[in-house]
């Protein structure tokens, strides 16, 4: 169902799993400062610890090799390696991510790293964050000392994560952090600049990558799908999907025309008007990089119609539609449809760097994590990625979200979307029935999708070598490694 050498992985990111905020030398990140005020992250939880992945890598990346990824995704703390952002590289910091690429690669995993998931330099932020003119050289030279370390053996980079959430939960809402409501003008100057450090980090891996680049991004997905497929109304759909109607960054293409196509779209440029930022000569070259795929994260899209304007418009959910447990709607249609709009507008390979669902899960009383919800999810949403790829879009890969439960930025831990389960308070591993089944999927080559029963894999399967407890791992609370691997692991 799926080319061969199809991309099979997991994916993470450091603010969400490391932990170990103030360990080895590590800065302050603007997510350390929100997670002190009050009221910021659901029931008061804090990211210090969270699946304390610094501490417990080799475990982790051994349950991945026991899983049978093909590929990691994982992003690099920024103020880990540079705890000013510039300056003083901490060698403490930038050792942790040397030892991640070589424990991944020993176990036959590729390394996908992301320099940019969210966690900003407190100190960077200090002078100006987003909003100063200085970011894209500062985010040039946080590059450089990646790929100077680690391009002899990472050749997968992904610049930057989701800008749109970033600058419009953090920037605009205040709900993520930074925590700020800014002007439109000020949005969309610090979105500009998001942007001219997208290029320059392209350049730098472009120029000093010791090993051939694998470069790309990963924006989020805004899918609006047609419910009845007619050329008339995908391209209504299309046509949605692509287009700026509101003053946000709910969207694709402020952000994906500038880097895949040179140029702000003109919807936007005409809708943001005197709030448009100020673009100096030479911009839109710097933004406008070559880029070898379009990663891109989705999770739900829209269902639409056109009305008798020949408009698409919502169509309602019905009552009682699927929903995740953060009551984000269920529309493995989006997997089709966003893949197909972007390849056939930016002309990229599709890689989904981001895929999953929260859901309420726990350790049942035989000591197994029954997650048939994620396992159906998954099962549907692959299907629709499969048919992409019939009909002829090129789809690189697929990057399940997440590789562990973990710290869900303003909803704290309450919201469990790994394929392991993780007890926060004593960093037990558990591998859920999900888990069990990807494992399947990735051995397959998705074929396992066709399978009429698709838990069969979930009922008491085992992974490689795995005996008695199936997918445990058991560490005591605050130890710097883990106290037991069980055997047949790596």
């Amino acid at each position: 169902m799926f080319r061969e050498g199809f991309v099979w992985g997991a994916g993470s990111s450091a603010l969400q799993i490391e932990g170990a905020a103030a360990q080895d030398g590590r800065g302050l990140s603007i997510w350390d400062t929100l997670c002190r005020r009050p009221g910021a992250i659901a029931n008061s939880d804090v990211n210090d610890v969270c699946c304390d992945h610094y501490n417990r890598m080799p475990e982790d990346v051994a349950l991945m090799a026991r899983m049978g990824l093909k590929a990691y995704r994982f992003s690099v703390a920024w103020p880990r390696v540079l705890p000013l952002g510039i300056g003083k590289v901490n060698e403490a910091g930038l050792a942790f991510y040397d030892r991640l690429v070589d424990e991944l690669l020993q176990n036959n995993i590729e390394p996908w790293l992301t320099l940019y998931h969210w966690d900003l330099p407190q100190a960077l932020f200090d002078r100006g964050g987003w909003l100063s003119p200085e970011i894209p050289a500062w985010f040039a030279e946080y590059t450089r000392v990646m790929v100077d370390r680690l391009s002899d053996r990472v050749t997968n980079w992904i610049t930057i994560n989701e800008p749109q959430i970033f600058i419009g939960l953090g920037y605009r809402e205040g709900k993520h952090a930074p925590g700020l409501k800014l002007s439109m003008r000020e949005q969309l100057a610090a979105a500009h600049n998001v942007l001219l450090a997208h290029g320059r980090s392209v350049e730098v891996i472009r120029e000093r990558a010791k090993k051939a680049a694998h470069i790309g991004w990963a924006p989020v997905g805004r899918v609006d799908y047609p419910v009845t497929e007619t050329a008339e109304q995908i391209e209504a759909a299309r046509r949605s999907s692509f287009g700026i109607t509101e003053k946000d960054f709910w969207n694709n293409t402020w952000f994906g025309d500038p880097a895949c196509l040179g140029h702000y779209p003109e919807d936007g440029v005409k809708l943001f008007g005197k709030d448009m930022p100020r673009i100096e000569k030479g911009d839109m070259e710097t933004i406008h990089q070559k880029i070898d795929f379009y990663g891109v994260n989705i999770y739900s899209g829209l269902p639409v119609r056109t009305n008798a304007g020949g408009v698409a418009e919502a169509v309602p959910a019905a009552a009682g539609a699927p929903a995740t447990l953060m009551r984000w709607s269920i529309t493995p249609k989006s997997l089709y449809w966003g893949p197909r709009f972007l390849h056939e507008r930016y002309k990229l390979p599709i890689v989904i760097t981001e895929n999953g669902m929260a859901n309420m899960d726990w350790v049942a009383s035989d000591g197994r994590v029954h997650d048939a919800q994620r396992i159906d999810f998954t099962r549907q949403y692959l299907n629709e990625l499969a048919r992409a790829g019939a009909d002829g879009i090129p789809v690189d890969g697929y990057f399940h979200w997440s590789i562990l439960d973990n710290f869900e930025l303003a909803e704290g831990f309450k919201d469990r979307f790994g394929l392991i389960h993780v007890d926060f308070a004593t960093q037990k591993r558990t591998l859920k029935d999900s888990a069990y089944w990807y494992a399947e999927v990735i051995r397959t080559n998705g074929d396992h999708l066709s399978d009429a029963s698709p838990f069969a894999a979930a009922s008491g399967a085992t992974l490689t070598g795995a005996p008695g407890r199936k997918g445990v791992i058991e560490s005591k609370p605050g130890a710097r490694k883990p106290a037991a691997i069980l055997p047949g692991g790596r």
